[in-house]
């Protein structure tokens, strides 16, 4: 119980990130078939619009490293105090949400992008609360 007091403010942090990423990146294998077709529409005035399936890919495994990462890391923050999982998973998070970023603004959806980064900046506090 101590453990969970002590770490609270880093438990919640990782948990929205489980839930976050875990619930995007598996709608996206999911749903790969209507994620790819939205994407298309949307890169389709874009550099990347011949690249959507492999940047799907890629966003997708990032998104679920994310959230195992995270996920991982509560267990090790709960059961050794030990942060290292949590640590990079707040990174894979952070770099997930900039890659997203990019794709926003690429597409000139501005709207988009404005709401990754209400993701991003719990993701960059939870990095700077395991910096050591």
């Amino acid at each position: 119980m101590e453990s969970i007091i002590e770490n609270s403010t880093v438990l919640v942090l990782l948990i929205f990130l489980v839930i976050t990423f875990l619930q995007s990146g598996l709608d996206k294998i999911v749903d790969w078939k209507g994620n790819l077709e939205w994407l298309k529409g949307h890169f389709s005035k874009t550099p990347f619009k011949n690249m959507v399936p492999v940047l799907l890919f890629v966003v997708m495994v990032m998104e679920v490293l994310a959230g195992l990462f995270s996920a991982i890391g509560c267990v090790q923050v709960l059961l050794s105090g030990e942060s290292t999982f949590a640590f990079y998973g707040g990174i894979l998070a952070c770099i997930s949400l900039l890659m997203l970023l990019f794709g926003q603004r690429i597409a000139k959806d501005y709207e988009g992008a404005k709401t990754i980064v209400i993701y991003l900046i719990p993701a960059i506090f939870l990095v700077f609360l395991l910096q050591n």
